[in-house]
């Protein structure tokens, strides 16, 4: 009865993240022979491996929105409010193939995205113009996903990194920002939090940013049962930011309830969708 109870939370979770073909592409990443740009011990595969993704990536979106200019691309061009389980699938199938893929395929994705980025260009309200494939806007994006998801990892992971590893872990996401067009990625620990406040005086929440916040926070499209899961995620991605980011979106820090309740129950949600997926 675990065990039927188990599978079947294990493919559902699966099925959101990976969508309808996920058991295929699942199988053409990690079956098809070649060489890989990562190998087996380095820690990318660790991070992106782990159940605290989950959080680290309702985080990277919160902080990733803080940039007016990415933010305005994202809203007029990804579809995330219409299609955003799509929208997750895509993103999930990029990071999966880049970390544990064929060197063909990796290249074959990078490719498929820098060519899209191409395309996505327009105006914020403000008349300000925006390119998705602006290094600078690659860069910020980069960063911030990068930050949020070793913070995660670090908080969430089963296996916590030491400081050597997560230094390593930055170098290895920055041979894939490289390749999409971020211009000198960081490549440790210490350069990525340069980096982080190099870019905070650009940074402000504007209406498409507290709206994207809302969306995320108050009104996923999601059944009213599996709600209040999410709800733990959420409030763990909120308190995964970096207070200045918090601030800009009204997201107030409460210590006690923070310590008392959501990191325990961010635990405990990682450690049931890791045993429902087996990890």
């Amino acid at each position: 009865m675990l065990t039927s109870v188990r599978d079947q939370l294990g493919q559902a979770l699966f099925r959101r993240v990976a969508g309808p073909d996920g058991p295929a592409t699942r199988a053409r990443i990690h079956d098809t022979p070649g060489p890989r740009w990562f190998g087996p011990d380095r820690p990318i595969r660790t991070v992106h491996g782990d159940a605290s993704m989950f959080i680290g990536g309702l985080s990277a979106l919160l902080l990733q929105s803080l940039h007016p200019l990415a933010m305005a691309a994202v809203a007029g061009h990804s579809g995330y409010r219409g299609d955003p389980w799509g929208r997750l699938q895509r993103t999930s199938a990029f990071l999966a193939v880049t970390t544990y893929g064929t060197a063909t395929d990796a290249r074959r994705a990078v490719d498929h995205v820098r060519g899209i980025h191409q395309r996505i260009r327009g105006t914020t309200a403000e008349g300000v113009p925006y390119h998705a494939a602006d290094p600078h806007l690659l860069g910020w994006v980069h960063a911030a996903e990068t930050d949020s998801f070793l913070r995660a990892h670090e908080r969430y992971g089963a296996h916590p990194l030491d400081a050597a590893a997560y230094d390593a872990y930055v170098a290895d996401t920055a041979r894939i920002a490289a390749a999409l067009g971020v211009i000198d990625p960081p490549r440790d620990r210490r350069e990525l939090a340069e980096r982080l406040s190099a870019y905070r005086p650009e940074l402000r929440a504007g209406p498409e940013a507290r709206a994207a916040a809302r969306f995320l926070l108050l009104q996923p499209p999601l059944p009213l049962a599996v709600r209040p899961f999410y709800g733990g995620l959420a409030a763990n991605a909120v308190a995964l930011l970096p207070p200045w980011a918090r601030g800009m979106l009204w997201l107030p820090r409460l210590p006690v309830v923070e310590d008392l309740a959501v990191r325990p129950t961010g635990q405990a949600l990682t450690r049931t969708i890791r045993w429902a997926m087996h990890r």
